[in-house]
């Protein structure tokens, strides 16, 4: 009872911790120590809360979001092959035609692998289709459209994101 309440005690103190710090390098290192200690929740709260501060555009716009998520599958795919990996392709895009096209490009796609990645790991309002569905005057029906189908085939409660 006692190691479980420590525990109860040391996790709560690093969310609260985690949902202020504003710091990148703070955020990898906890979530590095919580993956080494197996806790998956503080790993988890430091992982989205990264995602969160990575982007230097700002909080509540299209582009913001579109960074968040590729961030979020960089890191992903970083820690599976335990190299830094860039999402080149998906950057240079994002270069060429903006975060607006390459996001209705990519949603009106088959369901690509990032799509897939974020999903395995619950990170479904990082996906582009979630991105579009909070960004609705961007996007033409078809791309909100595609989205909807493709969110409500795996299960996610699309109402979550529309208003």
């Amino acid at each position: 009872f006692r190691v479980s309440k420590v525990n109860e005690d040391f996790t709560s103190r690093m969310l609260k911790i985690i949902a202020d710090c504003d710091n990148a390098k703070k955020l990898k290192q906890f979530a590095e120590n919580a993956k080494t200690q197996q806790n998956v929740e503080v790993e988890g709260a430091a992982r989205r809360r990264l995602y969160s501060v990575l982007p230097s555009e700002a909080p509540g716009t299209l582009e913001y979001d579109v960074w968040q998520s590729v961030h979020a599958l960089e890191d992903i795919l970083t820690q599976e092959r335990g190299k830094t990996t860039r999402l080149a392709r998906t950057r240079q895009k994002i270069g060429r035609d903006k975060e607006k096209q390459t996001v209705a490009d990519l949603v009106t796609k088959s369901a690509t692998d990032g799509f897939r990645m974020l999903v395995d790991r619950n990170l479904i309002e990082l996906t582009f289709e979630a991105v579009a569905l909070r960004h609705p005057k961007d996007f033409n029906a078809e791309v909100k459209d595609i989205a909807v189908k493709r969110l409500t085939e795996i299960g996610f409660n699309v109402g979550s994101i529309i208003d």
